[in-house]
C-alpha cells in the first residue's frame, strides 16, 4: 500500500495545484489525504480508483482550509477597518511617558 500511495501522491498534488494554485496548502491537504488513506484503507480495502479518492479527499481538505483562510482574512479586515489609524503607528520617542516612568534603570538593577 505504501508504494501505491507514493505513486499517486505527486499526481494528486499536481491536480490540486493546477486546480487551486496554492502549492503550500495543496501539499498539506495531500499529506492529510495520505494519512486518511493509510488509516482507512487497511480496514476497508483500497477503493477502485485510489487516485480519485485521494484527489477528492485532498480537495475537500483544501477547500476547508481556503474557506477558513478567507474567513480569517475578512475578520482581520473588519477589525482593521474599526481600528483608528493611529493605533497602527508607534508613538514618537518620549511621547506619553514621563522620565520618572522609565523602567529601564529599575530593570537593570533587578537583573544585576
Amino acid at each position: 500500500m505504501e508504494g501505491l500511495l507514493r505513486r499517486h501522491a505527486p499526481q494528486v498534488l499536481g491536480a490540486l495545484v493546477r486546480r487551486y494554485g496554492h502549492f503550500d496548502f495543496a501539499e498539506d491537504a495531500v499529506q492529510e489525504a495520505l494519512l486518511a488513506a493509510a488509516g482507512q484503507w487497511p480496514g476497508h480495502g483500497v477503493p477502485d480508483n485510489p487516485r480519485g479518492w485521494l484527489i477528492k479527499v485532498a480537495s475537500r481538505r483544501l477547500t476547508d482550509v481556503l474557506r477558513s483562510e478567507e474567513a480569517r482574512r475578512l475578520r482581520e479586515e473588519r477589525v482593521a477597518a474599526l481600528t483608528p489609524r493611529d493605533a497602527f503607528t508607534a508613538p514618537p520617542p518620549g511621547a506619553g511617558r514621563a522620565p520618572s516612568e522609565d523602567d529601564t534603570l529599575t530593570l537593570l538593577l533587578l537583573c544585576c
